[in-house]
């Protein structure tokens, strides 16, 4: 196991740069580097039971030696991989906030330097971690953020991304020196014991860290505002209790989410009117505790005077009054707080005594589910998944590679993703009326979350070459939606005809950590598929997802000062039951998936031809390709240097035409080969151009023919003509030379025997005497009105022949004919160019082809 670096060994340095910063650190991992600042607001804000944080981190162009691809060349809004590290760095830092503290904390991350080898993810939570210690915010503890790889049995910490590319797990772990606050990744169905060694494994070096961390604090650490936190009185919590505790017990045992939610919200309104009749809540907008008139109207005897020009403007702060408070009497935000905190507190106090929840369930029930497919008629795949009060409408689109995503990294390396999740949350299902508009940052964490569990269970690209994407609409809310769109999206997969590995179910657990408090035994209480007043009022949520065998994605985020090993082992056991009892409800999915491919989905074919033949398919400046496209109506033709060439299509007909032009252009003709009802292209003084196949030309000199003498071809030949031609010469530059004189008959049958020639048995059948003897069959292509070519063997015997055909590629082809008995024979397999199509519609394009 490699050992965790230190600050030291990460290139730490404060006091550098960014010195004007309330905490300002850049860190350093090979030549990454990150820049990181942390500041805050002279004036605190409203008071809020959320803790006014903002994050915002980027990713510099110039930290790769590269500039912004767009017009303006320089960075723009927030990408979503860059959204997906701010919340990786918020949600470790925000539990270890103190309460009280409302002066708005702003954490600027940059990456400076990338040298392609150390991620920046990780760093930045360190280096967060690191500037909020040095600022003078009131933290609990200082944090650190480790990622965690699997290579064959070994764990590796910080892991550069060449040693990811085979890592098995992926798991950025953040915490403190003595517990887990946040644990984010995802896996290849990794069994819970080896994610529970790895988050030891991570935990150990997160510690490591943080102890080096606290002797820098110690060091050059600022100050911290403990003076500025403020709490609500003591006082205001038992009157509260006792105003509103006997019906916020009954309130609290409404099961649905809507007529709970109104119903404390009219008790909150009764709160507040009897406190303000009895004059304990005052009318005057003010923070904290309100003060009287004169108090605000005194002058400070120790305001500081500043003489003119000796300091910079920027530097000069009024100093803030102090404040005189007024005996039991409450500004109406302190009285929200409280009734929100003793509503919280009433609720895991009836969960711990009674063992029951808000709906009725015990801590290990699942709500009831319902799964059902095909509701929408038109989508190549959809399923509407039902938990509880929570819903999510899936829907799966296919397409080929022009609908995939496009990853713009800081490698100069284009990335496209085949598969991607997108998830919304409207404020329609949770009953409001409110912004909509471009995705959250919690739309675009929680859409990755469930595509990161998907993702494990979908076929290779060789074996299913659609891009796919998954859409999941929240239709109603209350709990894990992020879990519900992992049940959901497994259940469209499996409607749109994707043949995934198996099938994948998420669960979201809760926990009540501290049970003394409410006559518990102190054992923590681990809550399954948790509602979204649990997630509020609880200590964790842990989402997990995967199959009933192993782990592929996961989420905790820690509302308290973190959890140890033996809490998350428990939850993951918990969590593995749960998902089983899931997994067995949705495979009772009524309509269920339909397993197939949907007609409205679009058509791909996979064949494969020699790579020099690329660029025949694509032309000079594709236009080629554009052609095709344009003449057989197909939607696109992908084409890869190794050969592969991938064509989408609505419609089979369209297919198929565009599968005989291709094959035709990529076919590698055989001197003898015969091509019946050939077209005319063109006419020079010394003979014709005949198109044998589409695209492809060769030249039928005058003296070849006719078996009579021509003093020019024009005389007996025009554009447009059809006619029979044998293939006999090609140069060394690829020309192919014609000839019909090689099929038409001997006008001295007297030297027959002394010169072989081709003789003409039928209309669809040549043979010619050496042919005869050697009881060898020859092979003919007729070229339809449709512009294919189809390919037969001609042979007197009356019996199936085999026959192997030179190939370009590794292996050749075996083509099978069946001649009928006493009559001229008749193709028995059709050929498109190389392309030779079986009963089982499986296509071979020089032997080289595959569809699926």
């Amino acid at each position: 196991m490699t050992p965790p670096p230190s600050p030291n060994e990460l290139g730490e340095q404060q006091g550098l740069i960014g010195r004007q910063a309330s905490g300002a650190v850049t860190v350093t991992d090979g030549e990454t580097i990150i820049y990181t600042t942390v500041c805050l607001a002279d004036v605190p804000s409203e008071p809020s039971d959320f803790f006014p944080l903002s994050v915002h981190y980027q990713e510099r162009f110039s930290a790769a030696g590269r500039t912004s691809g767009g017009f303006f060349k320089r960075e723009g809004r927030t990408k979503d991989h860059e959204v997906l590290i701010c919340r990786l760095i918020d949600r470790p830092l925000r539990p270890t906030m103190l309460k009280g503290f409302y002066h708005e904390t702003q954490v600027l991350s940059w990456v400076l330097s990338y040298d392609g080898l150390h991620p920046p993810d990780a760093l930045a939570v360190t280096a967060a971690g690191i500037a909020m210690a040095l600022s003078e915010v009131p933290s609990s503890e200082v944090i650190a953020g480790v990622r965690i790889g699997l290579v064959g049995d070994k764990f590796i910490v910080n892991p550069t991304i060449q040693e990811m590319e085979n890592s098995k797990l992926d798991l950025l772990l953040a915490g403190t020196n003595n517990a887990i606050l946040m644990i984010e990744g995802y896996c290849d169905f990794l069994p819970e014991d080896k994610l529970l060694e790895a988050v030891e494994v991570g935990q150990d070096a997160v510690r490591g860290i943080c102890k080096e961390v606290e002797a820098l604090v110690q060091k050059c650490g600022k100050p911290k505002m403990l003076d500025a936190i403020k709490l609500p009185p003591k006082e205001l919590y038992k009157l509260v209790e006792e105003i509103a505790g006997n019906e916020l017990v009954e309130v609290l045992q409404i099961k649905n989410k809507i007529p709970r939610r109104k119903a404390l919200s009219s008790l909150e309104e009764k709160v507040i009117s009897i406190l303000s009749e009895k004059g304990y809540i005052s009318t005057m907008e003010a923070f904290g505790s309100t003060e009287t008139l004169p108090d605000l109207l005194e002058e400070d005897e120790d305001e500081e005077v500043v003489v003119d020009g000796e300091v910079d403007e920027g530097d000069v702060h009024i100093k803030p009054v102090a404040r005189k408070s007024v005996p039991l009497l409450f500004s109406e935000v302190d009285v929200k707080l409280v009734f929100k905190e003793v509503t919280s507190k009433l609720l895991r106090k009836r969960i711990v005594e009674r063992g029951k929840r808000s709906d009725g369930r015990t801590p290990q029930e699942i709500r009831v589910i319902d799964a059902r497919c095909g509701l929408l008629p038109r989508a190549h795949g959809s399923a509407l998944f039902t938990r509880g009060e929570t819903q999510s409408l899936a829907v799966v689109t296919l397409g080929d590679k022009q609908m995939a995503q496009k990853i713009d990294n800081l490698v100069d390396d284009d990335e496209y993703k085949r598969f991607y999740l997108q998830y919304s949350f409207p404020p329609s299902c949770v009953g409001e009326a409110g912004r909509v508009g471009a995705p959250s940052r919690r739309e675009i964490g929680h859409g990755m979350l469930a595509e990161r569990a998907l993702g494990p269970i979908l076929p290779p690209e060789d074996d299913f070459p659609y891009t796919v994407r998954v859409e999941s609409t929240i239709t109603e809310s209350n709990g894990s939606s992020s879990m519900a769109s992992v049940c959901g999206g497994c259940l469209a997969l499996q409607d749109a005809g994707v043949p995934v590995k198996c099938a994948i179910a998420g669960i979201a657990m809760g926990m009540v950590l501290d049970t003394k408090e409410f006559g518990g035994d102190g054992t923590p209480l681990i809550l399954s598929d948790i509602l979204g007043s649990e997630d509020a009022s609880g200590d964790m949520d842990f989402k997990v997802a995967g199959s009933d065998v192993g782990i592929t994605a996961f989420q905790m985020d820690i509302k308290v000062g973190g959890i140890t090993l033996p809490i998350m082992k428990q939850a993951l056991l918990q969590a593995k039951d749960g998902r089983k009892h899931i997994l067995a409800e949705m495979s009772k999915c009524s309509p269920p998936p339909s397993r197939k491919l949907s007609k409205h989905a679009p058509l791909i074919h996979v064949m494969k031809v020699k790579p020099e033949k690329i660029n025949l398919i694509i032309g000079s400046g594709g236009k080629k390709v554009k052609s095709i496209i344009e003449e057989t109506g197909v939607e696109a033709i992908e084409t890869q240097d190794d050969g592969v060439v991938k064509i989408t299509a609505k419609d089979l007909s369209s297919l198929e035409k565009s599968k005989a032009i291709i094959s035709s252009l990529t076919m590698v003709p055989v001197v003898g080969d015969i091509y019946r009802n050939c077209e005319i292209k063109s006419i020079a003084p010394y003979g014709v151009f005949v198109e044998i196949v589409p695209g492809r030309e060769g030249l039928c000199h005058i003296s070849e023919l006719s078996a009579n003498w021509l003093a020019k071809a024009e005389d007996a030949f025009k554009v447009g003509d059809h006619l029979d031609v044998k293939l006999i010469e090609i140069n060394d530059k690829g020309q192919l030379r014609l000839s019909r004189r090689a099929l038409l008959p001997d006008p001295e049958p007297e030297k027959q025997s002394a010169k072989p020639r081709n003789a003409s048995l039928s209309n669809d059948n040549v043979v010619s005497p050496k042919t005869l003897d050697k009881g060898k069959p020859k092979k003919a292509v007729t070229v339809s009105n449709d512009g294919s070519a189809s390919k037969s063997v001609e042979s007197l015997k009356d019996k199936t022949v085999p026959m192997k055909l030179s190939s370009p590629g590794k292996e050749a082809a075996k083509r099978l004919v069946s001649p009928e008995n006493d009559g001229p024979d008749k193709p028995q397999t059709k050929k498109s160019g190389g392309n030779i199509s079986s009963k089982s519609g499986n296509a071979v394009v020089n032997g080289e082809a595959k569809v699926v």
